[in-house]
């Protein structure tokens, strides 16, 4: 995790040591916090236990090469978003075409400019931060823009605002795999959205709050309207998410795929303070 006083954490996985005493100290005087490690391995663990936010990578290391731990970490669900720079001495093309294949956002080869290098690290990391506030399944805002909305509600409270949490979802995941989760969650957004047109809603947010936890603000007025046509939504289609043959044998009768609604109109006061507005969506989303 970035700390909070730098502009980003960056992991070099570079097995000449003095190159890597270089980019970590120049990375350390430009506000970044950096480290190395050796080995190939070992860096595919390092971005396991604490993912960084961008990844220097050589291409020869002394176990595996970067081309190997490019791929591992674009297949790995927890490390594939890591900007990635090619690191090289190789000028050759065939390697150019093949970093480009596993995604690897930059190339660069030896000898270097440090400080065309400290810019293209900086611009990656500031637009893998704007891209990592957006969920990537239902292109939904997450993180501190659902917080900015937040706080709008408590300094200009003329939204009204609905927490949408739907149930059982890690269960559904559980029988039928991430991509039948995400699939189900990218049309439960979908529905969301489309009962805000319903509605005729203009000035709206939607957002997640967790995953399965939907924040959306609405005109006060639209609130109750916008309210029935989500449940509505919701109610019709869940359950043409299982197959036959679970229906029919029982596999979701304890875990059935649900929602619950809450909504709360200016009125109510609670957007009074943003530690209770908090603290009262916490309640919820548990």
């Amino acid at each position: 995790m970035t700390p909070s006083t730098t502009k980003g954490s960056i992991l070099i996985i570079e097995d000449d040591l003095d190159v890597a005493a270089m980019l970590n100290a120049f990375f350390g005087v430009q506000g970044f916090h950096s480290w190395s490690v050796t080995f190939g391995e070992e860096g595919l663990r390092a971005c396991q236990n604490s993912p960084p936010d961008l990844v220097i990578l050589d291409i020869r290391l002394p176990d595996i090469d970067g081309f190997e731990v490019a791929r591992r970490l674009r297949t790995n669900r927890r490390t594939k978003e890591i900007p990635i720079i090619f690191l090289t001495e190789n000028k050759e093309r065939e390697n150019r075409l093949k970093g480009l294949e596993l995604q690897v956002e930059d190339y660069i080869t030896k000898p270097f400019d440090m400080q065309e290098l400290g810019m293209r690290v900086a611009n990656l990391i500031e637009r893998s931060t704007r891209k990592s506030q957006i969920n990537s399944v239902t292109g939904m805002p997450i993180g501190f823009v659902v917080d900015e909305q937040l706080l709008e509600l408590v300094e200009d409270p003329r939204s009204a605002m609905m927490i949408i949490s739907m149930k059982h979802f890690d269960y559904f995941r559980e029988i039928y795999g991430f991509i039948a989760h995400d699939d189900l969650l990218r049309a439960v957004s979908m529905m969301i959205r489309e009962a805000l047109q319903e509605a005729n809603a203009i000035a709206y947010f939607i957002g997640h709050l967790k995953n399965d936890v939907f924040l959306v603000t609405v005109e006060p007025f639209l609130l109750e309207k916008t309210r029935d046509a989500v449940a509505r939504r919701l109610t019709q289609s869940l359950t043409y998410f299982y197959r036959e043959q679970d229906k029919e044998q029982g596999v979701f009768k304890d875990h059935p795929l649900s929602f619950e609604i809450k909504d709360y109109l200016p009125e109510t006061g609670l957007f009074k303070d943003i530690q209770v507005l908090r603290a009262e969506i916490e309640k919820l989303i548990q």
